[in-house]
């Protein structure tokens, strides 16, 4: 099963603005969530440009692999990376 059939990505900006204009000390959530329990599986912070960045690289392994494929990928991603 695709794995935005199982998960969400849920985006919290630190700034209203458009990232390229947003504050350097402005932070990002990006959490991906389970839709069948609401829980949060994975969690990351970060500054408002690179969020965008990922945001974009995110959509696309969630429209492209598998739950365990996309979860494998993105958990060897650290929080701080």
């Amino acid at each position: 099963m695709r794995a935005n059939r199982r998960l969400r990505i849920l985006h919290g900006r630190g700034s209203r603005l458009p990232a390229w204009l947003a504050s350097p000390d402005a932070v990002d959530r990006i959490e991906i969530v389970e839709i069948e329990t609401a829980e949060t599986v994975l969690f990351w912070d970060r500054p408002p440009r690179e969020a965008a960045r990922m945001l974009r690289a995110l959509r696309a392994d969630l429209a492209q692999l598998e739950v365990e494929d996309f979860l494998a990928k993105w958990s060897a991603v650290a929080p701080e990376d």
